[in-house]
Parts: structure tokens; C-alpha cells; sequence
């Protein structure tokens, strides 16, 4: 048996509530989990609390949080600013949702136009997903092109158009200067694969030939200004990028779902003084409740506009006029409880110091965690931006996915399973997203529980 698998074991051990409820869960949902990253092996993690920076599992142990709902939490759980505007909203409307339009749409409209260089129209999903999806429709209504590119390793929902070259082996990617366009899932076409143009992370030169040789068919370039939330574009790559864009007619769209307000009030377009053509936000947007928004020019955005053209589910009413309007709807957008928490968490980033301490933090936990695994002459760096990053076993240089896969994630893997069994939580290989709520001790006691761990992984007394 491996250590790894070892290490399975050993919370299976410690965590019977949760393998049981596992057990019973695969009875009645697929595989036991409601999406699919929320599984990792023997089983996951059933949670029964949340406090500030802690959460609490059903079998009563506590955990510091840096996994925070997959970056969403930047204040914590529970902060009483964003509650209270919970109980106040519900309470002031006396309904959850009017399913009509209502003031927190506007509200929060300004704020994003406000903070997002590239933002001057705003409509809103209940996802990540659905935002960069509309977004993507949306680029091809207004090129009147069909086709779209995306980055290699990059991730922008679970939908055909974008489920491919997510993370394929290195044999399956082919050509770093032209990778393969590789289906991640069951289900995706050739049509879909063929449709979606893989594009290298990070490599200008390599990137403008790509887009040089299928200008005409491609209606978006779609890319994470930081490569699943901790690897950055470099700034030469991203002014070339928007320049080559914009002399090619294709649209440049920023998905900002994982970087939103974790770098900046105004996401990472606003560090890298950059305006793309359209911007999809979620997680920090909702506060904790399910969120997503497109924001973008307007001569783009007003392509929704219904007065344009009517509305296909008035049955009897006027014919839409299929070629003036896009079509987008979506019965709990804009909803005023989901709003009143993101507009409540805004309000708390915007008080001054709150992002330079966050970021603070942030550093002084990268660099503790450095120092520590340097001084038992262990390969490691923290890669990341902002509020997120990730732990990386290798010295070499992290610029892209295929850099990636060079790293011993072996060795990160049994460091994290360890880290899970002494109280601290995020799915094994995750980055680390940081909240306003973790503390200076929250940090020293997670440096401690690394040096255990990696101590207990290498065979060492203590």
C-alpha cells in the first residue's frame, strides 16, 4: 500500500460520520456529491458548521478554512455585515423574490461599473458558469463569428464550448506552441472540440499565429487573467493580447470568477490596466449566495436589450424579432437576497486597510510556509496573486499549465491528506484562497500543522 493511500485510510478512520453519510448519499445522488470537484477520495468531507475562518465537520472536528467555498467566502462564514443584510432584506420586502425588477439590481450595476475598467453595462446569472456562457454568446451575436479560443489548462464551467483542454496529459495536449484541442467529459461533440481553438498560456508569439491563422472564424479569445486563480499572466503577454485582439476584430473576454475582488475591488483588469471587451464575475460577488454577472461595453451589452425585440415566452404576444435581439433570462437573476449579501460584502472591502491587511496576511503566510519547507530542503514555492495562491513542489518557473504538471504533486497530495487529518481544510492539490478573517494565529497554527505534516510524510521524529 502506498503512503498515499495510506493516508486515505487513515481519514476514513477518523471520519466515520462523514463515510457513512457518503455511503448513504451515493444511494441517492450520483457518485454521493453534488458536483463533481466536491468528491476527492476515499470520500469527502461532510460539513455541519462554518464561524470567521473555521469550519466544523459532522463528526465535531474543526478545521482553519483556506478552501472558503472555492474562493467565494472572502469574508469568512457568517460575517455579520453580510448576514445582517440577509435578515434585513428578507425581512424589509417581506418575500425572498419579487421576479421583477427592484432597486439592489441597479445598486449593484453602479457599484461594478464603478470598480471594473472594462464594465459600463451589467446583466446578471446565478452562476460563474451561466456568466461566462452568456458571454460567450453575446461575443458571437455581435462578431457574427461562431467559433471561440481558450487557454490551455483553463477553466470556465462545465459546458461544451469550454470543457476542453482543461487538464489533458501531456500526450493527449500534443505541440506546446499549438495544443490540441483535448474533451474533458462524456457527452462533448467533435463539433464542440473542433469549434473551441486551444491557445498557450503565457506565450505571446506562439498565441498571435493561432489567432492570426482563424481571425475570421473566431468570435472571443475567453482567458483567466490568472490561470485557476494563482498563475498570472505576464504583463507583456496580456498588453500584447489585448492589442492583438483588437486588430484582429476578435472580442477579449476576462472570466474574473476566481480573481473577482480577490486581487482588487476592480478584479485583475484593474492591476493590469487593461479593459476587455466583456467580464464575467461570481463567488465574492454573491457573498456566499449563488451569483454570476456579465458586464461589458455597452454597444455589446445592449444587444439584450428586450425592447428590441419582444419575448419568445409571451405566448400569443408580439414575434420576436430573432435577428435584432439575444435572447437571455433566467427567473432568479438579479436576486435581491443574493445582491443584498454581495452589495454588503462590497461595502465591507470598500472600508480602508481592509485589502492591504488581507494581502498582508496572504504574504506572510506564502513566505512562513517558503521559509519552512526551505529549512528541511524541500523544492516548494507559493505561486499566486492577491489573496490566492497555490503550493507548488518544484524550483522551476510556473508561468503555465504544462509548467504545472513538472511539480511533485505526489508529495503535495500526502502533505494535504495529512494537513486534512490535523485540522486543515482544502480539497487535497486546491489553491489557498485567504479571508479578512484569518487571523495572525490562524497563520502560525497553520504554519505548525505543515511542520507536522511534512514531518510525518518524510519519516521524521519529532
Amino acid at each position: 500500500m502506498t503512503l498515499f493511500q495510506s493516508n486515505q485510510g487513515h481519514i476514513s478512520e477518523k471520519m466515520m460520520g462523514s463515510e457513512n453519510l457518503f455511503k448513504y448519499a451515493k444511494s441517492v445522488i450520483p457518485g454521493g456529491v453534488s458536483a463533481n470537484i466536491k468528491y476527492f477520495a476515499p470520500h469527502p468531507i461532510f460539513m455541519d458548521k462554518g464561524n470567521g475562518s473555521r469550519l466544523i465537520d459532522v463528526d465535531g472536528h474543526e478545521y482553519i478554512d483556506y478552501l472558503l467555498c472555492y474562493g467565494a467566502l472572502l469574508l469568512g462564514h457568517g460575517h455579520p455585515e453580510v448576514t445582517a443584510a440577509v435578515y434585513n432584506q428578507l425581512a424589509t420586502a417581506g418575500t425572498a423574490v419579487f421576479g421583477a425588477p427592484h432597486v439592489l439590481e441597479v445598486e449593484m450595476a453602479n457599484k461594478l461599473i464603478e470598480h471594473f475598467p472594462g464594465i459600463e453595462m451589467v446583466r446578471y446569472t446565478n452562476s460563474g458558469l451561466e456568466a461566462t456562457l452568456l458571454a460567450i454568446r453575446l461575443a458571437q451575436a455581435y462578431t457574427g463569428k461562431t467559433n471561440i479560443a481558450k487557454f490551455e489548462g483553463h477553466y470556465h464551467g462545465g459546458y461544451n464550448e469550454v470543457l476542453v483542454s482543461v487538464n489533458p496529459t501531456i500526450d493527449e495536449a500534443g505541440n506546446e506552441k499549438k495544443p490540441n484541442s483535448v474533451p474533458e467529459s462524456k457527452g462533448i461533440s467533435t463539433h464542440n472540440a473542433e469549434n473551441t481553438i486551444i491557445l498557450p498560456f503565457n506565450n505571446l508569439n506562439a498565441t498571435e499565429q493561432i489567432l492570426r491563422q482563424y481571425k475570421d472564424k473566431i468570435a472571443a479569445v475567453i482567458i483567466e487573467p490568472v490561470q485557476g486563480g494563482f498563475i498570472p499572466a505576464e504583463e507583456s503577454f496580456m498588453d500584447g493580447l489585448r492589442k492583438l485582439t483588437r486588430e484582429l476584430g476578435i472580442l477579449l473576454i476576462f472570466d474574473e470568477v476566481k480573481t473577482g475582488f480577490r486581487l482588487t475591488l476592480g478584479g485583475a483588469q484593474s492591476i493590469y490596466g487593461i479593459k476587455p471587451d466583456l467580464t464575467a464575475l461570481g463567488k465574492v460577488l454573491g457573498g456566499g449566495f449563488p451569483v454570476g454577472a456579465v458586464g461589458g461595453l455597452q454597444e455589446i451589452m445592449e444587444l439584450m436589450a428586450p425592447s428590441k425585440g419582444g419575448d419568445i415566452l409571451s405566448a400569443g404576444g408580439k414575434a420576436i424579432k430573432k435577428d435584432h435581439v439575444l435572447f437571455h433570462s433566467g427567473t432568479y437573476n438579479g436576486h435581491p437576497i443574493v445582491l443584498a449579501a454581495g452589495l454588503a460584502t462590497i461595502k465591507v472591502l470598500e472600508k480602508d486597510n481592509v485589502y492591504p491587511g488581507l494581502i498582508q496576511k496572504t504574504e506572510n503566510l506564502r513566505s512562513s510556509l517558503e521559509k519552512l519547507y526551505q529549512s528541511y530542503g524541500m523544492e516548494m514555492q507559493t505561486v499566486g496573486m492577491g489573496s490566492i495562491f497555490n503550493i507548488v513542489h518544484t524550483n522551476q518557473s510556473i508561468k503555465n499549465y504544462r509548467d504545472l504538471l513538472k511539480a511533485d504533486m505526489k508529495l503535495r497530495e500526502n502533505i494535504d491528506y495529512e494537513l486534512l487529518k490535523l485540522g486543515i481544510y482544502t480539497k487535497p492539490l486546491n489553491r489557498y484562497s485567504m479571508s479578512i478573517v484569518h487571523t495572525d494565529e490562524d497563520i502560525k497554527e497553520t504554519v505548525r500543522k505543515h511542520e507536522m505534516a511534512i514531518k510525518i510524510v518524510k519519516g521524521i521524529d519529532s
